[in-house]
């Protein structure tokens, strides 16, 4: 029985931050799969399925590795004007990585963590809302939301980007 003791190896622990980027990574494929943003020309993007709750992503800038983004749907919160739920999202290409930077859920980050909160009250705050974005996602993609279902608000068609991702 010893001898079955002394084999058994040690499963490597995951830290909080080690959650955190395996968050970012998955967001990254959900993402991905649901818009392509990596593909699409800055711009403002809207997904309807039909249900009333579009989905509105704006392509704020293309950097050579990074894209910024807004996702949200087209309702305001009526005390701010904010969109609501919202999250400013920083798309890494080459790391295949998805960061949700701000989240906006009726709060902004500063009433909900303070001002100045100590490190690990942030990295709680980060893995909190690259959460919420992942569940966002997989639900977006389990109403039928999609590329198929994505257009460009402007003039209604989809634009793709001419720069190699």
């Amino acid at each position: 029985m010893s001898l079955a003791l002394q084999r058994r190896q040690r499963l490597p622990t995951l830290s909080r931050f080690g959650w955190l980027m395996a968050l970012y990574a998955e967001n990254h494929g959900r993402l991905q799969r649901l818009f392509d943003p990596a593909h699409l020309a800055p711009g403002a993007y809207r997904s309807s399925i039909g249900d009333g709750l579009d989905v509105h992503l704006d392509v704020l800038e293309r950097h050579a590795y990074t894209t910024e983004l807004r996702m949200s749907y087209g309702l305001r919160d009526p005390q701010t004007g904010l969109a609501d739920p919202s999250a400013s999202l920083r798309l890494y290409r080459d790391a295949r990585q998805l960061e949700a930077t701000h989240c906006y859920a009726g709060r902004r980050w500063q009433d909900v963590i303070g001002m100045f909160p100590p490190p690990e009250r942030i990295l709680d705050h980060r893995l909190r809302m690259n959460t919420f974005l992942g569940k966002w996602l997989q639900y977006l993609a389990e109403r039928g939301h999609g590329v198929g279902t994505l257009c460009g608000i402007d003039d209604g068609d989809l634009k793709i980007s001419s720069k190699n991702a």
